[in-house]
């Protein structure tokens, strides 16, 4: 289940990038939010709580 939760927030993580044009203007809110949130995870597993 953790694995899975990671892999998913990697991915997520890849695509909040901003590529396109229209996103520039975002900044870094959104990978920086699921970047968060990743981290979180990774520390929670590390733990040994998931």
């Amino acid at each position: 289940m953790g694995l899975i939760l990671l892999i998913l927030l990697i991915i997520l993580l890849l695509g909040a990038v901003p590529a396109w044009p229209y996103s520039r203007s975002w900044g870094y809110a959104p990978s920086g939010g699921i970047g968060l949130i990743l981290l979180i995870v990774l520390i929670l597993l590390l733990l040994h709580v998931f």
